[in-house]
């Protein structure tokens, strides 16, 4: 497996992560402990060497997971996982970035993984109520105390994000990017990684698996499916949005490649700081994601694709109004 860079300070990890999110999580169905374990190290020997997690996946039960996992190969994987939500009662319930609860997350966190350090400590949402500059500013005094080893960001504005690395400089920012999910390229995202030197970690690369052309408009979502109360995920979103299934399979088609791996390669040849993290509960899809990372995109398939990915009008919001208010911030 390549390695690509994130950040200046030189984290180092697979061109390809792995995340773990849906081992035992969001999509309604779910991996035993062992299995999940199993998969995850299955990565490993394929080259994986970035796994993503957070407290809130489960809560907690991913990262004991992804820690279990882990462990016995630690020097060679990279882990992240993230702070920002309280939880109650085993729910999300609200946002919470205060210095203190930052630092309680990191212990905790630590200890259900079951390392010494964390590798890469994103805050998962912009809390508004509190100020991005102490946000970054307990973060680097977790790095100083050798907790913690980068800082990341999920979803902020560019604007939040650059006060953010003026206090503590920011190796990644995670946010959502795919052929369908394109904000990142006009919302000052992806101008601000090139210039400050931030390495950008897509997650849903593969569109929360629309992009596989697994799904159709008949496809019934299970119950506990968060896709099902995503306006992309209606019937008639899927039935107008397989438009952009069909381009991927053509360009599949001529390479001898998946609507995956056609979607992941181009993430890929994007820029060289960018490193998606697909998840998937299948050996056979982890391979296949893999694969990717040794498709070649000429200029002449990515102005082919571009252009016709410019044609297509995705239908349906990224996220109903109340998640949409928590991206962007």
């Amino acid at each position: 497996m390549k390695t690509r860079i994130l950040g200046k300070n030189g984290l180092e990890v697979s061109a390809l992560g792995y995340g773990c999110m849906g081992l035992d999580f969001s999509y309604g169905h779910k991996l035993s402990k062992a299995d999940g374990i199993t998969l995850i190290r299955q990565a490993v020997d394929l080259g994986v060497t970035f796994f993503d997690t957070a407290e809130v996946y489960g809560p907690f039960t991913n990262e004991e997971m992804v820690g279990e996992a882990l462990r016995p190969v630690r020097d060679r994987v990279v882990i992240a996982t993230k702070f920002g939500f309280n939880i109650t009662d085993g729910r999300m319930a609200g946002l919470n970035s205060r210095p203190e609860h930052i630092k309680q997350v990191a212990d905790a966190s630590l200890k259900r993984l079951g390392i010494e350090q964390i590798d890469l400590f994103y805050q998962h949402r912009v809390d508004p109520e509190v100020p991005i500059e102490e946000v970054a500013g307990a973060v680097k005094e977790l790095i100083a105390a050798g907790k913690v080893k980068h800082f990341g960001m999920s979803e902020p504005s560019a604007a939040t994000a650059r006060r953010a690395h003026a206090v503590q400089p920011i190796a990644a920012l995670q946010n959502e990017y795919s052929l369908w999910t394109r904000g990142v390229e006009t919302n000052g995202i992806l101008a601000l990684c090139e210039e400050l030197g931030i390495g950008l970690v897509p997650y849903s690369p593969l569109g929360k698996g629309f992009l596989t052309g697994a799904m159709s408009k008949d496809t019934k979502l299970g119950e506990g499916d968060f896709r099902a109360m995503l306006p992309r995920f209606t019937p008639e979103a899927m039935a107008h949005n397989h438009a952009l299934v069909d381009l991927l399979k053509q360009i599949g088609n001529e390479k001898g490649a998946t609507p995956a791996q056609i979607a992941l390669a181009w993430l890929l040849a994007k820029k060289p700081w960018i490193v998606p993290i697909p998840g998937t509960t299948r050996l056979d899809r982890l391979k296949e994601n893999l694969g990717a990372a040794e498709i070649v995109l000429s200029e002449g398939d990515l102005t082919r694709i571009e252009t016709a990915a410019a044609a297509i009008q995705i239908e349906g919001d990224r996220y109903p109004a109340p998640l949409q208010a928590m991206v962007g911030r």
